[in-house]
Formats: structure tokens, C-alpha cells, sequence
């Protein structure tokens, strides 16, 4: 085979915003849901960078019955002037140059979340077309960009106003990403973040496409942010907050926290300059190195600790905290374009002497509540190593009661390699059973479920374990649960949830969900839970001895398997896992080569945190109202008699 020559015309310059449309995840992350909703972001970050600075007290999103989204602010406006380097308006650069902004100017923007420039540029990179119109200086500009950037209405002023700021308004590129619906719980959750990050700013959502509006508008932003994720549970002590600005690195941080009784996760949302760091960084691991110290520090001087110092996670048990940071554009450093996590040295040092400063001194003046959370987390400490001791004893056991307790309902995988084995939860006997026959015994063992679990959200702890459905969950997965929960034990890499596709099996999928959520919700932050997608359809037909058959898992994919198979096919719709043979479930459902799964994950932690308190929560008519006003009742009629 000839060499193929590699020659300087087989360089490529990408010109403009052209690389952004050629690798758009390399700047949003995906091209999915979460992608498509930070285009919204990035033109969002820069009105909140607005107000930031002092500009503006409103701003405004609305979803369009065209599928575009506008965002309005009353900040400054984007520069309409002639840039002397370039001759060309600001506005314009702004939406077609990467890495072009104001927010590398210190005397602009004192703080800013765009750090890297790019974010008007990519959505308009990413869009079918970007309308934008700036009022400034007395006057009203418009210019407008389609087909991934390239200008088609040049700057022009169209008439006078006594406004100030910029309008944006977009509309996704169907052939950049997979949906183009943009979510209104979603877009409400993040401006709702926002208010409560800044005090005294009103967020306004419009959508157009139901009717539906809010406004979140908030004097005491961190303190009604905890009180909100909060409301619900039993705290031990008011929210702590306080604030302060560094006088060498003039990091101005903020940070509000609340311990709650018969809480066992740690609740931890970070933020720098309004962006929501998912992925935590410097500022995080300082609030935990200070929040550890000063506890030990405090607990071991009143002699509380007997000779054992106290863990961070013993600690951190039943802890809500927001951490709000404002970093100077000069020291701001986020590691990736999509900004999840921040990157600057010295921000580690400023928080962890602060929260243990203003920690140490909140404990010495609150005896009465030092002592609760004290108790609280030597109850943690005492818990885990009860729990350590007893997991140390059941492996020197050669049979141990746990065992006793899953042989009539586990089939175990028979590998002791864990991180490869699969966990399937079935919804059902008859599916368990076929399960069994089409598994891979080495990796795969099947749990079925008899009946639905309870739901979790607002149970005691005497009722959960007395669950027999919960209970064997726990003990099957081997790592313990709530403040006992160690992830370092369990027993399989993947944990499946395996479901009929109707209204039944989403309710036990939510049900487990909850569950997982609350009492191992590292689970789900670690990437172990997955949901199992079986298909809706099976095309076939015989030709002679050979079965020609293609599985369709939704109503276009249906369209293309009966072209595939041809004429005088057959169908067949699956009610139920049930419905299927042991082959068809393996090599649809179960077989890694050829299954679809769809991995659990948090993105958005207080979207999650307000989902299941409506849905999953003791109040009926919140949950009433919220599926009134989210569910499409004509698709559920539609999705019922497609089930019959």
C-alpha cells in the first residue's frame, strides 16, 4: 500500500467561529440538554456581570414560541463604537471573535464569570440566528448574525431610546445538537441560584410557549438560599453567614451554612462570581480544610473528643453551606472553558482562614448550639467506626446473616472482582426470571423486586429498615447506608435499574432514585447508577427458516425498522419486560455490546433538590400544581393507549 503524503495542504485554518461548530463540546460541554441550556448561560453571565459592576437591577429571559430565547438586561450596553484595532463596532466583535470582551480590563469589570472571552461568540457559533439589539447613549443599535456568525445585518441605528442595555435573542442550530427544547424548570432553577447569589437583582422568567412566569427577587440571598434547600428538614442551629474581603488578594467571599438534624449527606454548593463551580476547586477544599480545624480545634479544647480527633466527613454530616466568591479578573483561573471548577491558588489559603476565624468564634459565642453540632458529628464518628468494626467482623465470618438475608431473592454475579460486576433491581418476578436466563453469570446478578419500594423522602428510619424491599437493597449492595455508607464497599461497579417502559416502572425507578438520593447519594454523584432502556418494538417477519427482525426503542426509530425488514413485517409492542424471551432481553437490555443505558447524574444539585421535595414530598397540592403546569396530558393519553 502506497504512503499517503502529508503535506501542507492538508493543513486546515478554520476561519472565525467555524472550530466552535467543528468541536462544539470542546466549549459547552455537550451537545445534549445540559449544552444546549449553557448557551442561555453564557449570555446570561454576561447581564449578571453587568449588574456585578452596579448596572442594572432587572434582568429578563424568555422563551419564545419560535424556540429562540431573549435575554434582557440594564447594564451599560456592548459597546456600539468603532474598535480603533479592528475598525469594526464593538457589538460585532463581541459576537464573532473568541476570546474578545471586556472582561479582561480590570477597570471594567472588577470581577467577571467570562473569564476566557467566549461565551456571546459561541452562542452565536452554535446558533440558527442571533438577534441583538444594545440601547445606549440616548439611542437604539441592532445587528443581527445567521448561520453560525456570519453578520447579515450590519450595525445600524434604529431610532432614539432612553433605555440602557442589551437585548440578545437566539435561536439553537437543530443540526449542532440533539434537542433544541429549552426546559423551563431548568432556566428558572439557574436564575433562581442567581438571585439568591445577588442580593437586591430582580430575575424575571417569561415563557411564552405555556404562560408561564416568575421572578425571584431576594433581600437576604444566602441566608433564604440555605433557608429554602432547608425547609423541609430539623435544623440544630439559625444560618451562620458572614462576609468578608481579603485586604492582599481583595477576594471578596461570602458563605452561609446550617447543620440539620437527621441529615446524612453534606449539602455543598460553590460559586465564583455567579458561576456555579459543580466541580468544586480551591475555594472548596480551603471551606473544608478550615471548617475541619476549627471544629477539632474547638471540640478538643471543651475536651469532647477523647483522645480521637474528628474526620471531615464526620464533620461535614448533615451540613448545608453556600460558598460565594467574587475573584479579581487578574487571579480568576477556571480549569475548562465550561468553568466547573475553579483553578486559583490563592483562593484556598483565603477561605480556610476565614471559615475557621469566623467559625472558631461563633462556636466560643454559641456554647449551646456548639455543643448540638459537636454531638452531631462525634454521633457521625461513633457510627463509622461501629460501622468499619462491623463490615471487619461479616468478612472474618464465613457466613454472615447478610448472606442469609439475599438467598431467596439475589442471584449473585459469581465474580468477586466488584467494580465489573452489574446489579439489575427488576421490577417484577417474571422479569427477574428471565433476567436470570439471560444474564452473564460471571458479572451480572439480578435482583427482582416484589412490589414497589417506599417512597423514602419522609420516612423514620425504624420504617425504612422494617422494609423488606429496602432493606435486602441495602444489604445486596454491601456498603451500608446514610452516615454509614462507605462507597469503598460496595459490591458492584453498576447498579441498574431495570423497569417496565410505562407509567408503573418511571414511578419505581423515581421511588429507588429518592432512595439512592438520600441515604447513598455518592452513588449517583460517583457514576454507579444507571437506568436500562428496553425497547418499545420488535419488527419482524419470516423468510423461509431465517428470522429477520430489528428492535425500535422510539417512534422514528419504528419508522426505519420496518423499511429495514421490509414487507409483511410484524410488530410487536412491549408492555412489559415480561413480554420478552431471555434472548431478546439479553441482547436488547442487558448485553453491554449492544444495551442502551442512561447513567444517573446530578447536574444541577438545587433543581434536584426542589424536584424531589414537590414530587416525592408530604404536600399534595405543590405537587398537584406542579403537574398541572409540566405535564402534557394529551401525550399521557396518547403514551396509555400506545401501552394498550
Amino acid at each position: 500500500m502506497a504512503e499517503r503524503q502529508y503535506t501542507a495542504n492538508d493543513i486546515h485554518i478554520l476561519q472565525g467561529l467555524e472550530g466552535v461548530r467543528k468541536r462544539p463540546a470542546m466549549y459547552i460541554g455537550s451537545t445534549n440538554s445540559s449544552g444546549l441550556h449553557h448557551l442561555v448561560w453564557e449570555i446570561v453571565d454576561n447581564a449578571v456581570d453587568e449588574a456585578l459592576s452596579g448596572y442594572g437591577k432587572n434582568i429578563t429571559v424568555t422563551l419564545h414560541k419560535d424556540g429562540s430565547c431573549s435575554v434582557l438586561d440594564e447594564g451599560r450596553g456592548i459597546p456600539v463604537d468603532i474598535n480603533k484595532e479592528t475598525g469594526r463596532p464593538g457589538v460585532e466583535i463581541v459576537f464573532t471573535e473568541l476570546h474578545a470582551g471586556g472582561k479582561f480590563n480590570s477597570q471594567v469589570y472588577k470581577s467577571a464569570g467570562g473569564l476566557h472571552g467566549v461565551g456571546a461568540a459561541v452562542t452565536n457559533a452554535l446558533s440558527e440566528w442571533v438577534d441583538v439589539t444594545v440601547f445606549k447613549d440616548g439611542g437604539s443599535y441592532h445587528l443581527k448574525f445567521e448561520k453560525g456568525g456570519h453578520l447579515v445585518t450590519p450595525l445600524e441605528n434604529i431610532g432614539p431610546s432612553k433605555k440602557h442595555g442589551t437585548l440578545v435573542r437566539f435561536k439553537p442550530d437543530p443540526n449542532i445538537f440533539s434537542t433544541v427544547d429549552f426546559k423551563y424548570d431548568t432556566i428558572s432553577s439557574h436564575l433562581q441560584e442567581s438571585a439568591f447569589l445577588m442580593k437586591g437583582v430582580r430575575f424575571i422568567i417569561c415563557d411564552e410557549r405555556s404562560g408561564q412566569k416568575q421572578e425571584y427577587f431576594y433581600q437576604n440571598g444566602l441566608v433564604e438560599y440555605i433557608t429554602n434547600l432547608n425547609d423541609d428538614k430539623n435544623p440544630i442551629i439559625d444560618v451562620f453567614s458572614f462576609s468578608d474581603v481579603d485586604s492582599v488578594t481583595n477576594i471578596e467571599t461570602e458563605i452561609a451554612l446550617q447543620y440539620c438534624y437527621e441529615d446524612y449527606n453534606e449539602t455543598i454548593y460553590s460559586y465564583v462570581n455567579n458561576v456555579k463551580t459543580s466541580d468544586g476547586g480551591t475555594h472548596e477544599s480551603g471551606f473544608r480544610t478550615g471548617i475541619t480545624r476549627a471544629v477539632n480545634d474547638f471540640a478538643e479544647a471543651q475536651g469532647m473528643l477523647k483522645g480521637k480527633k474528628l474526620e471531615g466527613s464526620d464533620i461535614r454530616e448533615g451540613l448545608t453551606a453556600i460558598i460565594s466568591l467574587k475573584v479579581p479578573e487578574e487571579l480568576l483561573e477556571f480549569e475548562g472553558q465550561t468553568k466547573g471548577k475553579l483553578g486559583t491558588p490563592a483562593a484556598q489559603p483565603v477561605v480556610s482562614n476565614l471559615i475557621y476565624n469566623k467559625f472558631t468564634y461563633y462556636l466560643t459565642e454559641n456554647k449551646e448550639n456548639a455543643i448540638r453540632i459537636i454531638k452531631k458529628c462525634v454521633d457521625s464518628q461513633q457510627a463509622r467506626i461501629a460501622a468499619r468494626k462491623a463490615k471487619d467482623e461479616a468478612r472474618s465470618s464465613k457466613k454472615t446473616k447478610q448472606e442469609v438475608i439475599l438467598s431467596d431473592k439475589l442471584t449473585p454475579a459469581q465474580s468477586k472482582d466488584y467494580l465489573k460486576n452489574e446489579l439489575f433491581i427488576v421490577e417484577g418476578d417474571s422479569a427477574g426470571g428471565t433476567a436470570k436466563k439471560g444474564r452473564d453469570r460471571i458479572h451480572q446478578a439480578i435482583l427482582p423486586l416484589r412490589g414497589k419500594p417506599l417512597n423514602t423522602d419522609s420516612i423514620s428510619m425504624d420504617k425504612l429498615l422494617h422494609n423488606e424491599e429496602i432493606a435486602t437493597i441495602i444489604n445486596t449492595i454491601g456498603a451500608g447506608f446514610g452516615q454509614s455508607f462507605d462507597i469503598e464497599d460496595i459490591h458492584y461497579g453498576k447498579i441498574i435499574i431495570m423497569t417496565d417502559a410505562d407509567t408503573d416502572g418511571a414511578h419505581i425507578q423515581t421511588l429507588l432514585l429518592t432512595f439512592f438520593y438520600h441515604y447513598m447519594r455518592s452513588l449517583i454523584t460517583s457514576g454507579h447508577i444507571y437506568i436500562a432502556v428496553p425497547p418499545l418494538y420488535r419488527v419482524f417477519k419470516e423468510e423461509g427458516k431465517k428470522l429477520v427482525q430489528q428492535y425500535a426503542w422510539t417512534d422514528q426509530e419504528l419508522e426505519l425498522a420496518k423499511k429495514k425488514v421490509g414487507g409483511g413485517y410484524k410488530i410487536n409492542r412491549y408492555k412489559g419486560l415480561g413480554e420478552m424471551d431471555a434472548i431478546q432481553l439479553k441482547e436488547t437490555t442487558m448485553d453491554p455490546r449492544t444495551r442502551q443505558l442512561i447513567k444517573v447524574d446530578i447536574n444541577d444539585p438545587f433543581l434536584v433538590e426542589k424536584r424531589v421535595k414537590i414530587l416525592m414530598g408530604n404536600d399534595a397540592s405543590v405537587r398537584r400544581q406542579w403537574v398541572e403546569e409540566n405535564v402534557d396530558f394529551n401525550q399521557v393519553d396518547t403514551f396509555m393507549k400506545e401501552a394498550k
